[in-house]
């Protein structure tokens, strides 16, 4: 969290049981239900909150947190409909601004059930944005449910003693054990408010219509078709029964609290559709119809929220969930999901159909799909949790075209990746394709390099389209994940073996020599005419025994990570009916490497063949086998790494630079670009080194600068205020030398820029040394965006570069740096002398850094940064500041339309 974001009027979070509860701050208003949360409670419970029983603790406590206060305090209250069942609040100490101490109380009926860790997490979210670092809190030793929430919050806690008082005190950093912790009680409340979805007991398809062509009407039979585990029933006023399920008048007069209901009305008809189902207690729902307006919308999700349902849609084809405990297919596909392992969800309903055949084709089952649509709700991340939790997925199919919350997303799927692959489409990677995932989910537009990244850290595989994720999944499904990139290409005919090897190499694997041994063995077995360098010719008369007995050997052997095998049929093998295709399946041991094949007479994309307890995917081009491969070594090579973590860094003053930020944007409201000093003034605060320099505004004052800095060759660069390519509108002079030198050239310019120019920057040259850029990018919906890579003045031009997320891990900043097509310069390509790397991975961390305490930071631009191999400097610094208040990504909360 940053700390200048402020806690909203109001939040929907999900308790450990899936409860929606509602926390906002407690108004004066309250005051008679905060008193009614206290008189309920027991004398006990009284006694433990407030150290006596009496009711004169309980009526000012309710005064107290309704009542506005010192602007240092804050209470919060957790309602579900109208009932205060939890409040938390804190009091600044008069002693010490940073520390305030802190009452929690629970109603009795809601203990253990998370609302006083649910309520304690907002606290200290709105805690740190009022610059608290640390909460003090007392209680009696004997108050064993208070002393564990605390100690279960995941924040480091001390303790101190007094008689029979215990004083807790709580440090506020927001590190990784304490997310971590935030994410565990998010995905046990999350899983548990999906069961009513995914796991119903009970169905209801409201809108069911008698004519066969109607949504609901195929909803319903799907449904019953597919043979539902619970109860399922229709609202239908116009009809007693629809194929023989019964009907009733409406959702009011069901005879049961269905958990689930479809809502298959038209658009207008939804929002009230739902508040009926809310009143009747139903748990989740499902909306189909697109094109509701923003104030159904807001309908339809208010009604939810209050009354406490998930939401899947609207604008969706439905779910399915093949458990042989559930058996649930609530879509309108005209076929049934293939009952397995992998789970499916998809924005796009079209998109959903074409995958789940796609799968179905081959063999692959689906746990659970989910047609996310509109994605008012249940999102992508919801998933995942379910998926990890379920029991029985072991495959992610995703298709999304918006994220809601990336930073979370990102953390949820790091941690699912660790175990289940995690696949995706990258959709709207070209500007028309991004212009209709705007259009089609009203999202905000998503740069490509933004979203890359994300995936990228994630572990996520992405993939360029439904024929490469299909492709991807196939080999996942059927082969061990490659150690990696180092392929072996076999093929008994030559012009399929350049074809394969030519695929493997634009993916970016790798086809090494074979040692001697192995070239030895496999000559071995093969016939006398093959050649067995790598790639390794077997030639048309390759038997079946022959080929299998080659890919055994090139499997047991540590020369390479995978197995690529190119087929033609031949008329040797269509003579003898040995076909060497055979051998594919029939290994003569347990392969430990991943084995594709490539059958290029195949009539279609992708295919898994199958013989004893083996499979292997089969594709019809090389550059399908190939860049699945190439998907699977990366996600290996991701998964064998360790998490990373965010270093702790010295010589950071956040304080300090949050100030001057917000110094500047009390000057200049509608923010702006930086002068020299401030952008320096920045830098400084955050331990990032600079070249010396100094600002100047007259002739002499630049030769006097120069002197200081020690004379020899100078650089003068003008400047005023919104001048951002120096070099373009000759604005910088280099290699000056001797006073008049500088004088001459501060008047040239200050001529050239009459009423313009403010100042002028003067700069020792630097050495030589590779310039690069480094920098940050805000992005509206992921957050800061750190980008690496050369710089320069063609930086723009040669577009190399590479960017992560932030905040960035040390793993994340080694990364950044080996990315770029540049990298080998830095690592002494041609020199033989290193740059000094870990000064380029500071100057990224701390950038970071920057730019997760800052969210006014809208851009950084260093460049060029100049990187010998005893210094890192940047050279130029632009910095634009803007107004912008940072949500925090990782706060429980469910999602706001």
């Amino acid at each position: 969290m940053t700390s200048t974001e402020r806690p909203g009027n109001s939040e929907y979070a999900l308790l450990s049981d899936g409860t929606t509860v509602r926390i906002r701050p407690a108004r004066p208003e309250d005051r008679e239900r905060v008193l009614r949360l206290f008189t309920g409670m027991s004398p006990e419970n009284l006694r433990l909150r407030f150290f006596t029983a009496g009711p004169g603790s309980a009526e000012a406590a309710a005064e107290r947190i309704s009542s506005p206060g010192d602007p240092g305090d804050h209470a919060l209250l957790a309602l579900v409909g109208d009932e205060v069942t939890g409040t938390a609040e804190f009091h600044r100490s008069p002693a010490d601004r940073e520390t305030a101490d802190i009452g929690l109380a629970v109603a009795d009926a809601w203990h253990g059930r998370g609302i006083g860790t649910l309520l304690l997490e907002h606290l200290v979210h709105a805690a740190r944005a009022a610059g608290i670092r640390r909460f003090t809190a007392d209680a009696l030793t004997e108050n064993h449910l208070m002393l564990k929430v605390i100690s279960d919050l995941g924040l480091h806690t001390a303790r101190r003693f007094h008689g029979p008082e215990v004083r807790c005190t709580i440090e506020l950093t927001e590190d990784e054990p304490y997310l971590n912790a935030v994410d565990e009680r998010g995905r046990a409340a999350g899983v548990a408010s999906l069961e009513p979805l995914l796991r119903p007991a009970s169905v209801v398809v409201i809108g069911a219509g008698r004519s066969p062509s109607s949504v609901g009407r195929a909803l319903l039979g799907n449904i019953r078709a597919h043979g539902f585990t619970g109860q399922l029933a229709a609202v239908n006023p116009h009809a007693d029964a629809i194929d023989g399920t019964p009907c009733h008048p409406s959702v009011g007069q069901l005879p049961y609290v269905p958990d689930l209901a479809v809502l298959a009305v038209p658009a207008p008809a939804v929002p009230d559709a739902a508040e009926q189902c809310g009143k009747h207690g139903v748990k989740a729902l499902v909306a189909v119809a697109s094109g509701l307006d923003d104030s159904q919308a807001a309908e339809l999700l208010a009604a939810c929220r209050r009354h406490g349902m998930r939401l899947v849609g609207p604008n969706c084809l439905g779910l399915a969930n093949t458990e042989q405990a559930v058996r649930l297919d609530a879509t309108f596909a005209a076929a049934p999901p293939r009952a397995g392992t992998a789970g499916v969800a998809v924005q796009s309903g079209g998109v959903g159909i074409a995958l789940l055949g796609a799968l179905s084709r081959l063999g692959i089952g689906v746990s659970s799909f989910v047609s996310l649509g509109d994605k008012y709700d249940v999102s992508g991340n919801d998933l995942l949790q379910w998926w990890e939790s379920d029991g029985v997925t072991d495959l992610a199919l995703l298709h999304l075209e918006s994220f809601g919350n990336p930073r979370g997303f990102s953390r949820t799927a790091r941690r699912v990746a660790r175990t289940v692959p995690v696949l995706t489409v990258d959709a709207g990677r070209s500007e028309a394709g991004r212009r209709a995932a705007a259009s089609h989910t009203s999202a905000i537009v998503t740069p490509t390099m933004t979203r890359r990244a994300l995936f990228q850290q994630a572990g996520i595989i992405a993939t360029d389209s439904v024929g490469d994720l299909v492709a991807t999944a196939a080999l996942l499904r059927s082969q061990p994940l490659p150690a990696g990139a180092r392929v072996a290409v076999v093929s008994n005919a030559g012009g399929a073996a350049v074809l394969a090897a030519d695929a493997c190499a634009e993916a970016g694997l790798r086809i090494p020599e074979l040692p001697g041994p192995l070239i030895a063995d496999l000559l071995g077995v093969l016939p006398p005419t093959a050649r067995a360098v790598n790639p390794v010719d077997t030639t048309a008369a390759v038997s079946g025994k022959q080929l299998a007995a080659c890919l055994d050997l090139l499997a047991r052997y540590g020369a390479v990570d995978a197995v690529l095998v190119a087929l033609v049929p031949t008329a040797l093998s269509a003579a003898t009916g040995d076909d060497p295709a055979r051998a594919l399946v029939l290994p003569s041991g347990t392969r430990a490497r991943p084995v594709a094949a490539v059958l290029l007479d195949q009539d279609v994309p992708v295919r898994l063949l199958h013989g004893g307890a083996a499979t292997v995917p089969a594709y019809a081009e090389p550059s399908s086998a190939a860049r699945a491969l190439a998907h699977a070594v990366s996600y290996a090579h991701w998964r064998a790494e360790p998490s990373g973590t965010v270093p702790a860094l010295d010589g950071v003053d956040s304080a300090t630079a949050a100030a001057l930020v917000a110094d500047f944007l009390a000057r200049n409201p509608d923010g702006g670009w930086a002068g020299p000093q401030l952008c320096a003034a920045l830098l400084d605060a955050y331990g990032i080194p600079q070249s010396p320099w100094a600002w100047v505004t007259g002739p002499d004052a630049a030769a006097a600068a120069a002197e200081r800095l020690g004379g020899g060759r100078m650089a003068l660069k003008a400047y005023w205020p919104g001048l951002l390519h120096k070099t373009d509108v000759g604005a910088l002079r280099l290699d000056l030398e001797g006073p008049r030198g500088i004088r001459d050239a501060y008047t040239e310019l200050a001529r050239n820029f009459a009423g313009v120019m403010t100042g002028a920057v003067v700069q020792p040259m630097a050495a030589r040394g590779i310039e690069l850029v480094a920098g940050v990018v805000q992005d509206q919906v992921f957050g800061p965006l750190v980008l690496f890579g050369l710089g320069g003045t063609a930086t723009e031009v040669l577009a190399d570069h590479a960017a992560r997320l932030a905040p960035l891990t040390d793993l994340d900043a080694h990364a950044l740096i080996t990315a770029p097509r540049c990298a080998p310069l830095l690592f002494g390509h041609r020199t033989g002398r290193t740059a000094d790397l870990e000064g380029l991975e500071q100057l990224l961390l701390r950038l970071s850094r920057m730019a997760c305490d800052l969210p006014q930071l809208a851009e950084a631009d260093l460049n060029p940064v100049l990187v010998r191999p005893d210094a890192v400097l940047p050279l130029d610094v632009r910095i634009r500041l803007l107004p912008h208040t940072a949500r925090n990504p990782y706060l429980r909360r469910l999602r706001a339309r």
